[in-house]
């Protein structure tokens, strides 16, 4: 009987110490997770922009000792498309430009501060393969400073999904080349002879994006893709306005401007035409290795198109802010993706590559590159709007 009940105790004992013991780490854990997602993120004055920094003007600073701030070889999630130097480009000069804002200067990208600001929170970039290109830009900025074995990458139909474990945070991309739907919507299978665009239907999409935290939207390339003949100018300005009028009512029904933050990238430009900053010449953004000199501004982007997202802007009645990444990228005629790309998902052939005035790619960018820059805007606003939120 004695040693029955001493057992008993012993038990007893052992369990309300393993008990405790327990209770600790649990206590521990949820103080841990409490105190990750309610972190304060110091804001010095360095990384704050005034309301009076226009980001948007300035020029390109050759800065070979801080940029670029990943590499190929270091980020293992980028795509082929955007891997220049693997697809055979002799020189890294586009990886080594720092933009340089008029009368102010952008913040130093952090990525644990990015971390905590995204703890327990979404970022989704929404758009055709130019925001595919800022979402493996934004990634490879970040995934450096996360563990092994605390991140994964994922890939499902019409989006792609990085996730930073110990934040409960990721960094999501989902394919919407018109924003509205298409019949282009297929993440992979999108070429098709003719392309059909649902103006006034966004509801499937939307069922994606709604409870998101930051929403950064972009479209434009798809809407000009072609050549002129094909496409009037008229119709096209037309559509693109009905597109966003459409998509600004989804977010005035679905998007509650207290919990979430919705951003607007400005076009993206191509550079087509090299007598536009070199008169004389005949060829396109093969073989450029220096950012455009002076002002510039070429037939890559459209007036037409900038003054219909303001406008669209101005009449919302949530916030959108409006990321004018233009002006700057028009200056980095060396910076795409060129020959050194790919091709509807296949590498160029050396006949292809041989032939730049047929088959380069003046459209997309390589990486690391100017998409960076893009990002170091977003992150500033992103610091911004998490500092006036606390």
């Amino acid at each position: 009987m004695y040693m029955y009940t001493l057992l008993r105790k012993s038990v007893s004992c052992s369990f309300v110490f393993n008990g405790i013991f327990f209770f600790i780490i649990l206590l521990n854990h949820i103080r841990k997770k409490v105190y990750r997602q309610r972190r304060p993120v110091f804001a010095s004055s360095k990384d704050q922009i005034g309301e009076s920094c226009n980001v948007s003007g300035g020029k390109w600073i050759w800065d070979n000792k801080t940029y670029p701030v990943y590499t190929e070889e270091s980020c293992p999630y980028l795509s082929n498309q955007t891997c220049c130097q693997r697809n055979g480009r002799p020189d890294s000069f586009h990886q080594k430009w720092r933009w340089q804002p008029d009368g102010c200067n952008l913040p130093w990208f952090d990525p644990l501060k990015l971390l905590d600001i995204l703890s327990g929170k979404r970022l989704m970039f929404i758009g055709d393969s130019i925001q595919r290109g800022q979402f493996e830009s934004m990634v490879c900025m970040v995934q450096s400073v996360i563990p092994e074995g605390k991140k994964s990458f994922q890939t499902i139909p019409t989006m792609e999904i990085f996730k930073a474990e110990e934040y409960n945070a990721s960094i999501e991309f989902y394919w919407a080349p018109f924003i509205v739907e298409s019949i282009s919507d297929h993440a992979t299978n999108h070429t098709v002879l003719k392309r059909l665009v649902y103006l006034d239907s966004i509801t499937n999409q939307g069922k994606s994006w709604q409870g998101v935290d930051m929403l950064v939207f972009e479209s434009y390339a798809w809407w000009i893709h072609g050549s002129s003949d094909d496409i009037k100018e008229y119709n096209v300005t037309t559509a693109y306005r009905w597109a966003l009028e459409t998509w600004a009512n989804w977010l005035e029904s679905n998007i509650n401007p207290l919990t979430q933050k919705v951003y607007f990238m400005s076009m993206s430009p191509k550079h087509l035409r090299s007598w536009e900053w070199k008169p004389g010449s005949n060829e396109n953004c093969f073989n450029e290795s220096y950012p455009i000199q002076g002002s510039y501004w070429g037939t890559g982007s459209s007036f037409t198109i900038m003054k219909i997202i303001q406008d669209i802007l101005q009449e919302l009645k949530i916030d959108v802010t409006f990321l004018n990444i233009t002006q700057m990228s028009e200056y980095r005629k060396d910076a795409h993706t060129s020959v050194y790309g790919e091709r509807r998902g296949i590498p160029l052939t050396k006949e292809q590559r041989a032939d730049p005035k047929k088959f380069a790619d003046c459209m997309h960018w390589c990486l690391p590159g100017v998409p960076d820059t893009w990002n170091e805007i977003l992150y500033a606003h992103l610091l911004q709007n998490h500092r006036n939120f606390l």
